[in-house]
């Protein structure tokens, strides 16, 4: 009896680490799905010249799809962070990855409240604290980003901590990239490639954390066949 009770309490727990970790598969999925989408629906925007925050600017026809389905997927990551934080046991650096993504999910819930103004409105000078901290947000995330991943590499074995390496190299690049294209947004200049270089930056990341959910999946399918093994070889 004590043993089918202890089975099944593990069992439980097992189950709800899996569904925690599918949670960050899900985030990534959504938001890339999101993106392509809004940027199907939004007559006349360019993927490649045009940045992901311009979807959700003030009177973009897109900024409500965004709006919703950026809440759903903040609610995801921070599930997700709760099942990484939760299944760290002894690895400091995988509960400090856990922590780090709650964090850059709950800061995310400000996101609504500080949209950008689309470039023309800026140019002209209409930009007001909704685009400073706009700014003030993509700094903070770009930095959560750097730790999460940073302490991520640290919880696993060599391939995963080198992709990890090569993930913040890209980010690096890539935001440097994009800081160059900042003046040119705000004065309504030409960024021919500015949408690539943020989408190869933010996906990186999206990808990064669907391998890291995919690799705490696979560890957990593997301690829940030990434990099944255990409780086999113990009602024997």
């Amino acid at each position: 009896m004590e043993t089918t009770i202890s089975g099944s309490g593990s069992s439980g727990k097992g189950l709800l680490k899996k569904v925690l970790f599918l949670c960050g598969i899900l985030s990534s999925l959504l938001y890339v799905a999101t993106d392509i989408l809004a940027a199907m629906l939004y007559e006349g925007y360019s993927y490649t010249s045009q940045t992901i925050s311009e979807l959700s600017a003030i009177g973009a026809p897109t900024r409500p799809l965004l709006t919703l389905t950026g809440i759903v997927y903040l609610f995801l990551v921070v599930a997700f962070g709760l099942g990484v934080w939760g299944s760290a046991g002894r690895k400091r650096a995988l509960r400090i990855t856990g922590i780090l993504l709650v964090g850059y999910g709950l800061v995310g819930f400000a996101w609504p409240f500080a949209p950008m103004h689309q470039r023309e409105v800026l140019a002209a000078g209409g930009g007001t604290l909704s685009d400073t901290m706009h700014l003030i947000l993509a700094a903070v995330d770009s930095l959560l980003f750097l730790l999460i991943i940073g302490f991520g590499a640290a919880a696993f074995g060599k391939r995963f901590r080198l992709y990890s390496i090569a993930t913040i190299i890209v980010l690096l690049m890539f935001g440097a990239l994009m800081g160059m294209d900042a003046p040119r947004i705000a004065a309504n200049e030409p960024t021919p490639w500015v949408g690539v270089t943020e989408r190869i930056m933010i996906f990186g990341v999206m990808l990064w954390i669907l391998m890291l959910a995919v690799v705490l999946l696979r560890a957990e399918n593997g301690l829940g066949s030990t434990r099944m093994q255990t409780a086999q070889g113990e009602s024997k």
